[in-house]
């Protein structure tokens, strides 16, 4: 039974992969709190540095008896739940993994491609698995928010959507910016392959109404910050949200991993965990 939790309730094992990286090794330290759940297993990529080590030596948070291993294939076993923030293909491959073994999963992961998810939308109809581009519970209200902005003020208002992370990230522009753009793309009934505008260089020309722009920036530390933008002539309303530190998607990661213990075979989202979907 993991710690915290009450006696005779049921415990969750979690596996989390990705398990030295910057938000795998909050989910192994939040974990020693979180009630219901427990470390089980703990993966990293083959050849990684910390592979024997304990995880939660590598989190910081002293031993507990979690080897980090590279084999994925033994450490998700039925009835276990996958956590994971990585890399596409590595997220892909491991919930083909969880989907053959009668696993679970709740994957934080960004950038899949149209056809990874058509693929990930397959393994969901086999295995209980949530996505979401963003864990933190104040960005899964903030889409739900941005649909009602949108809704309301309509095609009067320029959208403009600006996301900063830090140095280190991958892909661009991040998850829960694109997501941002397609809620309201969505709510707006416009075709944001059509619509969407990445960044501006030169002489672009005036901007279209039914533009939604997404700009990029990366510098430093930053964990997380986004802002919408909604401007017309004479005002412009917007709506922020920071992320202070990773552990609010590993709190929320957990939350989901929570919520995802008792149900069937879907694809699931944050809305749901939240009852907001």
């Amino acid at each position: 039974m993991s710690a915290g939790s009450p006696a005779g309730a049921p415990t969750t094992d979690l596996v989390v992969g990705g398990a030295a990286g910057r938000m795998g090794t909050r989910i192994v330290a939040l974990l020693r709190e979180a009630p219901g759940l427990r470390l089980a297993g703990a993966v990293e990529a083959p050849a990684h540095a910390s592979l024997g080590r304990d995880a939660g030596e590598v989190a910081g948070v002293g031993a507990l008896g979690v080897p980090i291993v590279a084999d994925m294939k033994s450490a998700l076993t039925r009835d276990r739940m996958l956590v994971e923030f990585s890399v596409p293909a590595a997220s892909l491959e491991h919930l083909r993994l969880a989907a053959d073994a009668g696993a679970r999963a709740v994957i934080g992961t960004t950038g899949f491609s149209a056809a990874q998810r058509d693929e990930i939308a397959a393994l969901a109809r086999r295995a209980p698995i949530l996505v979401a581009p963003n864990m933190s519970v104040g960005v899964t209200l903030a889409f739900k928010v941005l649909a009602l902005m949108a809704k309301a003020l309509g095609d009067d208002y320029d959208v403009e959507i600006t996301e900063m992370h830090h140095r280190f990230k991958k892909d661009a522009p991040s998850g829960t910016a694109v997501r941002m753009a397609e809620v309201i793309a969505e709510a707006l009934g416009r075709d944001l392959a059509q619509v969407s505008v990445y960044g501006r260089q030169g002489l672009p020309g005036e901007r279209t109404g039914k533009e939604i722009g997404v700009m990029s920036l990366r510098s430093g530390d930053v964990v997380g910050e986004h802002t919408v933008s909604f401007g017309t002539l004479g005002e412009r309303l917007e709506l922020t949200h920071r992320a202070h530190s990773r552990d609010t998607f590993a709190r929320g990661a957990l939350r989901a991993a929570r919520w995802m213990a008792a149900r069937p075979p879907g694809l699931y989202s944050m809305h749901d965990v939240l009852g907001i979907a």
